[in-house]
């Protein structure tokens, strides 16, 4: 049962209240711990501007904080969600009073983007790649059509007389030795030239990737479960308590369960969020 949800039971009711007052609070800590500092960035086009950012070591220490003071909850620690530009940064606690289970989970979720850093040598770089990549473009189109021939060549070599591009995959994904003396045969194909200009291309690539800075934002509002799977900005406090009975957790249960001595229990767990909250 989330506390916060719609209830017409006394104590319940209690638990409201305080719970806002946790949210209050933990969205105050989210709002300083994201409070954003400006930088250079440059973009792809070699152009410089400056934007907003903060930084996430700030959101670790704070929930670092919580795991410091809630040290007689249960928890795995700070994990991380990555998924395309969005990152997710959460904590679960739990805790046991009697036959009731209280859990709590905090999150903030941001989005990531990539800048290059506002240095001349980036410009340098990419000028080099550009001029590799007029120098090679007809040459790895020859490339590609060779590739495809020595392929089905050596296809047939094996006794693969018939095949499809499905065929193909999965032929190469399940024997890696053969994709590997393929990739070789073909790359062996090109000139000399044109192999160390290749060679050359994926140095540029990788010295440009280090010059990468990651930016990050966020919007300081509290959003809900869904909101945080649909990949919105913002963060999450939610508490929950959980009947345990036959080795499983019940979330719908009859409050009327919880008797005098668990709900000062409970209600001392909560205040043990608030206290953390405020400090």
């Amino acid at each position: 049962m989330r506390i916060g949800s719609k209830s017409k039971n006394e104590f319940f009711l209690t638990l409201n209240l305080k719970n806002e007052n946790i949210q209050d609070k933990f969205l105050k800590k989210i709002m300083n711990a994201t409070k954003t500092v400006d930088v250079k960035v440059m973009l792809g086009d070699s152009t410089v501007k400056e934007l907003s950012t903060f930084d996430p070591k700030n959101i670790e220490n704070f929930f670092n904080s919580i795991i410091t003071s809630l040290n007689d909850w249960s928890s795995q620690g700070i994990s991380y969600s990555y998924n395309d530009d969005v990152r997710r940064i959460f904590l679960k606690f739990e805790i046991m009073e009697g036959d009731f289970v209280i859990s709590l989970h905090i999150s903030i979720q941001f989005h990531v983007l990539l800048y290059y850093r506002p240095e001349q040598r980036v410009i340098s770089l990419q000028k080099e790649l550009s001029e590799i990549i007029d120098k090679t473009s007809q040459s790895d189109s020859n490339y590609s059509v060779e590739g495809n021939k020595i392929i089905l060549q050596k296809l047939q070599d094996l006794g693969h007389d018939k095949i499809n591009e499905k065929n193909l995959f999965e032929l190469f994904y399940n024997d890696e030795k053969l994709s590997k003396i393929l990739s070789e045969k073909i790359e062996n194909s090109q000139g000399e030239e044109i192999l160390q200009l290749n060679n050359r291309k994926k140095e540029l690539l990788k010295k440009l990737d280090d010059l990468l800075l990651e930016t990050f934002q966020t919007s300081p509002v509290l959003i809900d479960e869904q909101k945080l799977v649909n990949g919105e900005e913002g963060c999450l406090c939610n508490i929950d308590i959980e009947h345990f009975e036959n080795n499983s957790k019940h979330g719908l249960f009859d409050l009327d369960l919880i008797n005098n001595e668990f709900k000062q229990k409970i209600v001392s767990r909560i205040n043990e969020i608030l206290t953390v909250m405020e400090n």
